[in-house]
């Protein structure tokens, strides 16, 4: 079965850090851009950062940016967003998504998504 499973969320203060993982089973995430996005309550789904295939180039949505950082391990069919400075806003469930296609703007033509992980920053 082809699918990935997003890890690593939980329930942090403000200030605190978190690191998610993307795991993919079933095929292998060194043929794909990946995605991070997330979606709070009451508001729609917001891209926050893309990695191009090689892990060379990245890109941030600009209220994440200098806060959150992108990789990936692809000897280990994974992909990370380390989370720091959390703030109450970050609080969302975060996806990630195989994409066919890096771009400056952001993943494009997405091919698999995971079922989310809550991330909750909260005193």
């Amino acid at each position: 079965q082809l699918q990935l499973v997003e890890s690593g969320g939980g329930l942090v203060q403000p200030g605190g850090s978190l690191r998610l993982s993307c795991a993919a089973s079933g095929f292998t995430l060194d043929y794909y851009a990946i995605g991070w996005f997330r979606q709070a309550p009451g508001k729609e789904r917001e891209g926050v950062s893309c990695v191009s295939r090689s892990g060379r180039s990245t890109n941030y949505a600009d209220s994440v940016k200098g806060r959150f950082a992108i990789s990936r391990d692809n000897a280990k069919n994974t992909v990370y967003l380390q989370m720091n400075s959390l703030k109450p806003e970050d609080t969302a469930v975060y996806y990630c998504a195989a994409a066919s296609y890096y771009t400056d703007y952001g993943c494009r033509a997405f091919n698999y998504w995971g079922q989310g992980t809550q991330v909750t920053v909260s005193s």
